[in-house]
């Protein structure tokens, strides 16, 4: 059992979905008789981008939109599973897509903070006020922390 959870009525991030790809196809291939059982407890337009993105991936079929129109005409035997609607959710087997084909490349270009604004400081302690700091994070590794 595989948790590759995400927050409802969201679309996962392109690397979860890399990910679900990659060990679905894994277990796939392990076995002949090995199967995937994909299970939501949210919205299943979810499901529906996990569906259509594999199919992508492993050349079931050959483009996003041959996969979304696969998907939406199958729906898992009726209403099983709600087609994939939501203009995010389209956009993001289309992204996929680009992953797979070469031409979109992820974090292709870095990203530059170059200041953060707080409106206000909360009352945390009985003088008054609070002693903010900054920690920022790259890959899970701290590279930055404020002076406190």
């Amino acid at each position: 059992v595989l948790d590759f959870g995400w927050p409802d009525l969201h679309t996962p991030a392109l690397e979860k979905i890399c990910s679900i790809c990659k060990a679905m196809d894994t277990w796939l291939n392990a076995a002949a008789h090995n199967v995937v059982v994909l299970h939501n407890k949210g919205n299943r337009g979810r499901l529906g981008v996990v569906v259509a993105a594999y199919m992508h991936y492993s050349n079931i079929s050959a483009s996003a939109d041959q996969a979304l129109d696969r998907f939406a005409m199958k729906r898992f035997y009726e209403d099983k599973v709600v087609p994939v609607g939501q203009p995010s959710q389209k956009r993001y087997i289309h992204y996929f897509s680009g992953l797979l084909s070469g031409s979109i490349k992820m974090n292709n270009k870095p990203l530059f903070l170059h200041h953060v604004i707080m409106h206000g400081i909360p009352n945390f302690e009985s003088k008054g006020g609070c002693r903010p700091f900054l920690k920022i994070y790259q890959a899970m590794q701290p590279v930055y922390t404020s002076g406190i």
